[in-house]
């Protein structure tokens, strides 16, 4: 937001003020010293005049986009989509005075509004654990136990960096009851890890940024085959997802009854922001007039993803820019994912295209070693679907936001190519 701005009003202690001018020196803002202005007597007027001229659309924050696979976006979200969000999430997940949350995502992630509001709202608790600490997992699960923490609200890859390096042979979280998930899809492997070891009410949780937080949600209640997905489950309630397919310059719903066919998610309701910030171009793309009816203005949001139909539940199948044309062939990255996820010995995983050279790269962590993976992969899946190149990595870099990071695997691929061309030469 500095960086936008002409102007900016920035509580910050003496430290933190050092370093905002150092990163902007040119940036004029005003900058107030938290020490110095807690003390400070409140003007009743001046809140009673903003009280009484303050509605519920106008912007609460700007918040970015993870970045995943291009240039963040900030995403203004105004006060009536937040309230309308923590209240279904907090029946959701049935948060009360009593649960203690342990924090994940930052506070300059929209991940957090899932500790924050329903905290304020019940007046529970929340233990804000260290970035450090996610880090060493049975540091990690020594903490939950320390400060019985009972619910948790992570991204998965948090999730599987305990479960994939055998924590649950020294030590198992004592308290938790609810663990709710989202960001990526959970591998069944890690999936079952948890379900088996950690007794507790799981949730997955699936939605956007450019949708307040989460819209769906699906309480897992039993381990999964490794030839299943985990559905998303249903909208939360006041909202509505739908499948959609473009056929001749037209758009048509798909129903739950049309098992198996794949098609667009739209998101409609309260939870839709208002769009980008300063970026016109992109939020027309994003924020469409529902393509299902042309009677009156409302606005959806064209989440990017494709889904299906399982047994009735709405499962996410992949993003549309993760689907590519290779050897003829059309392919979802995901799918991919999903076969090296099924072989023992993989931690996570993560698959590019590089486009301007028609290869497919797969980076991973684990035990297993590339030539071992290779040769499991391809015993379960085609020629055209196999990697070209295989990378085992310590671990494999993440957004602020908690995803796995693809444009930094593409500078990773792109700075291993120019190692490699300056050897030669």
């Amino acid at each position: 937001i500095f960086v936008m701005m002409p102007w900016a009003a920035v509580i910050v202690d003496a430290v933190s003020e050092e370093i905002l001018r150092e990163q902007f020196p040119e940036r004029l803002m005003n900058t107030w010293i938290y020490e110095e202005i807690r003390n400070y007597p409140e003007d009743i007027s001046i809140l009673k005049r903003i009280r009484q001229e303050h509605i519920d659309t106008d912007p609460a924050y700007v918040v970015f986009t993870s970045g995943s696979t291009g240039m963040p976006k900030g995403v203004v979200a105004n006060h009536r989509s937040v309230i309308d969000y923590v209240e279904q999430l907090s029946q959701i997940l049935e948060i009360s005075e009593d649960t203690v949350f342990g924090n994940q995502a930052p506070f300059y992630v929209d991940a957090c509004l899932k500790e924050i509001y329903p905290t304020l709202k019940f007046g529970a608790s929340t233990w804000l654990i260290s970035k450090k600490t996610f880090r060493f997992p049975l540091l990690l699960v020594q903490e939950l136990n320390l400060h019985k923490i009972n619910t948790i609200c992570w991204v998965v890859p948090a999730l599987t960096m305990i479960s994939s390096l055998g924590t649950f042979d020294t030590i198992k979280p004592e308290y938790l009851h609810t663990i709710a998930f989202g960001s990526e899809v959970f591998p069944v492997r890690q999936f079952n890890l948890w379900y088996e070891n950690v007794p507790a009410r799981y949730f997955n949780l699936y939605g956007p940024t450019e949708c307040t937080g989460m819209s769906a949600y699906f309480p897992v209640k039993r381990r999964y085959e490794e030839n299943e997905v985990i559905p998303i489950g249903k909208p939360f309630p006041n909202t509505e997802i739908f499948l959609a397919e473009r056929k001749e310059k037209q758009w048509r719903k798909i129903l739950p009854q049309e098992e198996e066919k794949e098609g667009e998610l739209f998101i409609r309701g309260t939870c839709v922001t208002m769009g980008y910030y300063e970026n016109s171009e992109k939020t027309g793309e994003a924020f469409i007039q529902n393509p299902l009816q042309n009677h009156y203005p409302e606005l959806v949001y064209r989440t990017g993803d494709i889904g299906k139909y399982v047994g009735g539940e709405l499962v996410f199948v992949s993003r549309r820019d993760d689907q590519i044309k290779h050897m003829g062939q059309r392919i979802e990255l995901g799918e991919i994912d999903a076969a090296v996820q099924k072989i023992e010995g993989i931690a996570s995983c993560c698959s590019i295209f590089v486009r301007e050279e028609e290869k497919l790269v797969l980076f991973f962590t684990g035990e297993i070693e590339r030539r071992e993976l290779m040769a499991q992969l391809k015993k379960t899946v085609p020629s055209y679907m196999l990697p070209a190149e295989i990378h085992k990595e310590k671990e494999l870099p993440l957004t602020l936001n908690g995803k796995t990071d693809k444009r930094q695997l593409r500078q990773y691929y792109e700075s291993r190519k120019e190692r490699k061309q300056s050897w030669k030469h």
